[in-house]
Formats: C-alpha cells, sequence, structure tokens
C-alpha cells in the first residue's frame, strides 16, 4: 500500500516552507517516521544501533547530508537536539531539518529549542482519516462563526463505532484483526511496560503495580477521577496504598511517552464564566488501548459487560470509550485549525460541556458526545447554558452523535455523526 496522506501532512508542508527546523512528536507506531520519510532528502535513524553508535562516536554528522535531515527518534541521543539549534542558528534557510520523537528523553536538552525548532504534534488516526464515510461537516466552518448549513448521511452506526474503539487508530495495527490484532496491542502495552520505562530514565519496581495502575487508568478514561479513586481502583482491598510518590513517576513518564494526554479544564480569557472546575478529563491516546488494558471487545461493550477495575462514571463503558475516541479526533481537526482543546465543568458539576475548541482570540465551539442516534431536548441544555453566559463568544455547539444524519435544530444546535466530521 502506498502512503496515506494524514491531516497533519497540510500542516507540515505549510510550516516548512517557512521554518528550518520541525519535530514531529507523538507515541510509538503513530505513523511519524513514515510521514517525515515524504519530505527527507536524508535520513539519520537512532533506533538503529549501528548508526547510534556511529553518531555518539561523531555528532556533527547527524547535520549533515542533502535537506530535509530527518533525525528519527532524536530522543535516543539528547544532544542531537542541541546540534540541531545551532546548525539552525548558523543557517535558518526553510526546510533544514525533521526530527521525530516517541518520548521525551532521559537527558534533557541543555536549551529549548524555543524559535528555532517548532513541535508538531502526531496522533492516531481521527475518525476522519479511517476513510468510514467522505466527511460533509468541517471544524474550521464551524470555527469560522458563520454558523454553516450541516448536511450529510453515514452508514457508520453504533456497532461500527465500537468496532474502531477496539481496532485502534495506529496505522499498522489497525490493519490487523483478530488474535493478532489484540497480540499487537498486547505487545504494545507491554513494551511501555517493560522497556519504555527503562529508556525514559524511570526504574519500575514493580511491574505488576504499574499494569495495575494503568489498568485502573483506562477505567477513568472520559471521567474527572481522583487521584485516590484511580490508585483505590487499582488496589483493591489492600490496606497499605502507595503514595503520590510511588504513582506519581507512572503519569508523568507516561505523559511523556504521549500515551497519556488528559483534556485540561477550560480557563476562559474573553469573558466572566467563573466557578469551573480544574481537573482534567483522563484520556489515553487511543482507547484501543484502554479496551484491552481493561480485557473488553465489541462484543463485550455493546453488551455493556463489567471490565476492569471499578471506578465511578456517568453511563457506560461503551460510553466513554467513544467520548475518548471522538475526543482524539476532535484534538486532530483542531490542531489544523490552531485551535486548542478543553472540557468545561462547573464546581458542583451543574453544568458539563464535554470539548471545547477554542480560537486564538478566546472564542469557541462547543461539543457535546451523546452515545446515541437520537437527540432529545434535554441532551442541548448545557450548551444553551453556555450560549446564555457567554453570548457571541460562542461561534457553534453541537452535539456528535452515532446517528446517520447531520442536521441543524431549529434552535441552531448542530446534530453530528461522529464519521462525518473533519478539520
Amino acid at each position: 500500500m502506498g502512503y496515506q496522506r494524514r491531516i497533519v501532512d497540510e500542516e507540515l508542508d505549510e510550516l516548512l516552507t517557512g521554518l528550518p527546523a520541525v519535530s514531529l512528536e507523538g507515541p510509538k507506531a503513530v505513523g511519524k517516521t513514515e510521514t517525515a520519510l515524504q519530505r527527507a532528502g536524508t535520513v539519520h535513524r537512532l533506533d538503529d544501533p549501528g548508526q547510534l553508535e556511529i553518531f555518539r562516536a561523531a555528532p556533527e554528522r547527524l547535520i549533515s547530508g542533502d535537506p530535509p535531515v530527518l533525525v528519527d527518534e532524536w530522543q535516543r541521543l539528547p544532544a542531537s537536539w542541541d546540534l540541531v539549534r545551532r546548525a539552525v542558528d548558523s543557517d535558518p534557510a526553510p526546510s533544514r531539518f525533521l526530527l521525530t520523537g516517541s518520548a521525551a528523553p532521559a537527558e534533557t536538552p541543555i536549551h529549548s529549542g524555543a524559535e528555532r525548532i517548532l513541535t508538531v504534534r502526531m496522533r492516531p488516526m481521527s475518525l476522519a482519516e479511517r476513510g468510514l464515510e467522505v466527511p460533509s461537516v468541517r471544524l474550521a466552518e464551524m470555527l469560522s462563526g458563520s454558523l454553516p448549513a450541516l448536511g450529510g448521511a453515514s452508514r457508520i452506526g453504533l456497532a461500527d463505532y465500537a468496532e474502531e474503539i477496539t481496532r485502534s487508530g495506529f496505522p499498522a495495527i489497525r490493519q490487523l484483526s483478530g488474535r493478532l490484532l489484540r497480540s499487537q496491542l498486547d505487545g504494545y502495552i507491554d513494551r511501555i511496560v517493560e522497556r519504555d520505562f527503562v529508556e525514559a530514565g524511570h526504574r519500575v519496581r514493580n511491574r505488576g503495580a504499574l499494569r495495575r495502575w494503568l489498568s485502573a487508568y483506562a477505567a477513568a478514561l472520559s471521567t474527572t477521577a481522583s487521584y485516590e479513586v484511580i490508585r483505590d481502583a487499582a488496589t483493591p482491598g489492600e490496606d497499605d496504598k502507595p503514595a503520590k510518590t510511588t504513582t506519581g513517576p507512572y503519569r508523568s513518564t507516561l505523559e511523556g511517552l504521549w500515551i497519556i494526554e488528559d483534556v485540561p479544564a477550560w480557563a476562559p480569557s474573553r469573558n466572566r464564566l467563573r466557578r469551573l472546575g480544574a481537573s482534567p478529563v483522563h484520556q489515553l491516546v487511543d482507547p484501543a488501548l484502554a479496551a484491552r488494558l481493561l480485557g473488553t471487545d465489541t462484543d463485550a461493550l455493546l453488551g455493556n459487560k463489567p471490565a476492569g477495575p471499578p471506578v465511578p462514571r456517568d453511563g457506560t463503558l461503551l460510553g466513554a470509550l467513544f467520548q475518548s475516541l471522538v475526543t482524539l479526533s476532535v484534538r486532530t481537526y483542531a490542531q489544523a485549525n490552531e485551535a486548542r482543546v478543553s472540557h468545561l465543568r462547573t464546581h458542583g458539576g451543574e453544568h458539563e460541556i464535554d470539548l471545547i475548541v477554542e480560537r486564538r482570540d478566546g472564542r469557541v465551539v462547543a461539543l457535546e458526545v451523546k452515545l446515541a442516534a437520537t437527540i432529545h431536548d434535554n441532551d442541548t441544555r448545557h450548551l444553551h447554558w453556555l450560549a446564555n453566559t457567554i453570548g457571541e463568544d460562542l461561534l457553534d455547539a453541537a452535539i456528535i452523535t452515532t446517528g446517520t444524519e447531520a442536521y441543524r435544530r431549529p434552535d441552531k444546535i448542530g446534530i453530528i455523526p461522529a464519521a462525518l466530521l473533519t478539520a
């Protein structure tokens, strides 16, 4: 199969026309190297032990070759970051370097690279990139404030979305099925526990405890569960609970590996909205990893069978994982539009909105995620509250569903099947 362009490709093409160095960052197996190879004139692979040994002995060779020079898995030789930074200082011509990274290095580079090396995030494939449907709704138009007409039909239903959750958005893994798919996802988790933590500079004394914490975190997806709730779910029946000093490094290392990507609480700058919660919504980079950690599959999700450690949540596990899948997709679309994603929850929990997509000027598009094909008036109450609260700062509002039709209600709230939304 030939290379399948991703949404991030357009961003890279635009940035490299004017910038000397771009670092493409994201978890392993997300497709960074293949995407970078489409542009590279010279390739230096630091995940090759032989090449890594040579570059350690003669690091100046890293910046040689026809541009763009690709330094693949740069974090394996942290000095490479400063080499590229200094080369850019000497010659800031566009499109000189591409770097890819799967983790924060155990040795932090001395200089940040700000204004020399721009970091671009790459995630697993969004729903639009998976080719399930021809998308008919663009987030860019919703962010424009024009209140675009919504239309289009989707054949994708609840069972299809459940299948996409367990199938994964990692390009090579999602091509598999059955036991092969499950084995690859299990192997991915094994590598995190057995190798990636060590390579990131964190020694794991109790791998079983780490796996249990990961499973508890997966059970808490799409919630704002506290540290104590996740800890207790990971250690049921145990009187001697681990302290934050033990489990805190789990979280920070997984963030450095791009495996955890929580949705931060919205902190509005343009309006006087107050009494908002500050807790993030927990998310893993791909809901398929959560499904494997919890030992569930498509049929079990559709049957609402219990899975994994008990963590309080509103609704079903399938609903939580569907929200995770939509969050992954919306983050990809928002990045393409230079927007950021957060969530809204008032202190008392009276109002919650799953995804706030914010432009640079502080104006927003509000998105709710519902595991339903049909939307009722009661489902729109939080969006109406936000519209009444922030007025013109709300550019658009919609509910992302598992339904078949995209349309706009008489109250101007959009209804969008998840498979029909794109950047």
